[in-house]
């Protein structure tokens, strides 16, 4: 089986799919051939890459999610299913980083509203994403936690703490669904040419070279291969994995 053939008509649930890595995710399933459900919470952009991908002969729908909301997680799935009557991966990687702050002065709306989008969106997909695949006998996810989620770094005690909990997360939800043929991973990107790279580095592709073994930044198509990797049969037998995708800077 070819790679594009494995996917098609899969239904696959994107969060935060119409930017950066999630965006390169939503837009290479559906070129080929997947049903993707697209979560956002900008419902333009939603719908931009909803309109790219019909432009291009794909099949995908949109809903306006805030993850941190559980009852618009469990509106995303119930899309997933309605429409297309099942669900057989999701890539849950809506998230967002507020500015380097010491822990001492974080503001508490920029505390809470990371653990709450970064931390406890994942936490709600997988409680629906779960359920919806114990109903048609299993499925994959991963999960999008950085290499954050890793390793530390100053100023960013709420970040890094948000991606600690989804690698955990992940590890016990990978035990509780082993053998109901649900896997579950993550995967930890370093620094990639994103929007929300180009926020906080002015559009520097270069800031942080030194501290990437690789001297480069990646690409997001450098995770979307990773994460259909993991979420496809070339990786039945991982799961509770994190994989890094981040030029060695773990390896230091």
């Amino acid at each position: 089986m070819s790679q594009s053939s494995e996917w098609q008509d899969k239904v696959v649930i994107v969060t935060g799919g119409a930017s950066g890595m999630g965006r390169d995710v939503s837009l290479t399933l559906a070129a080929r051939g997947a049903r993707v459900v697209i979560g956002n919470r900008s419902a333009e952009a939603g719908e931009a890459v909803l309109r790219e991908i019909h432009a291009a002969g794909g099949q995908a729908v949109f809903r306006a999610t805030d993850v941190s909301n559980p009852q618009d997680c469990e509106a995303l799935v119930a899309l997933a299913v309605n429409t297309y009557g099942r669900l057989d991966a999701a890539f849950n990687n809506a998230g967002l980083q507020r500015a380097f702050n010491p822990i001492h002065v974080t503001p508490d709306v920029d505390l809470s509203e990371v653990i709450d989008i970064n931390l406890k969106g994942v936490l709600y997909m997988m409680k629906y994403e779960t359920a919806a695949m114990l109903e048609t006998g299993g499925g994959a996810i991963v999960n999008n936690a950085s290499i954050f989620g890793l390793k530390g770094m100053a100023e960013t005690a709420c970040y890094i703490a948000s991606k600690h909990g989804i690698v955990g997360a992940t590890k016990a939800a990978a035990l509780d669904y082993a053998r109901h043929g649900i896997r579950v991973n993550a995967v930890c990107p370093g620094p990639m040419k994103t929007p929300s790279y180009d926020r906080v580095t002015g559009g520097d592709d270069h800031m942080y070279d030194d501290g990437v073994p690789m001297h480069r930044i990646g690409q997001p198509r450098e995770v979307t291969d990773a994460v259909l990797w993991l979420l496809s049969d070339q990786a039945s037998y991982v799961t509770g994995s994190t994989l890094s995708v981040d030029g060695g800077m773990v390896a230091q």
